[in-house]
């Protein structure tokens, strides 16, 4: 199966914002959801949100609420992940997982300086 496919990452100020991109390498008419989870240095990888992909329902970490959205666009298979407000510890690789068929991503590294 092929992987999704993650993108957008880089260095930006505490403060500043980014947004990534997924594409899910599958149809979003057919997967049921997509999510982001993150992995900082020496820390266990942790969920960051989850899209349901046929009503666009979505669910956050405490940890990002209110700073990251995810939205999807089901004519480019690609989910999305706007990250505003971005503080030092939301530094970490970012990958995008899919629920079928399962598959992560290969991650993207989003560095926030302060």
């Amino acid at each position: 199966q092929v992987q999704p496919v993650e993108s957008g990452g880089g260095l930006v100020q505490a403060g500043g914002s980014l947004r990534l991109s997924c594409a899910a390498s599958a149809s979003l008419l057919s997967v049921n959801a997509m999510s982001w989870h993150r992995q900082a240095p020496g820390k266990q990888r942790e969920w960051v949100a989850t899209i349901i992909s046929y009503d666009g329902t979505s669910t956050y970490a405490d940890s990002v609420k209110g700073r990251f959205t995810i939205s999807r666009d089901k004519d480019k298979n690609t989910v999305y992940l706007q990250m505003n407000s971005l503080k030092p510890e939301d530094t970490a690789v970012y990958y995008c997982w899919r629920s079928n068929p399962l598959a992560w991503g290969q991650g993207t590294q989003v560095t926030v300086s302060s």
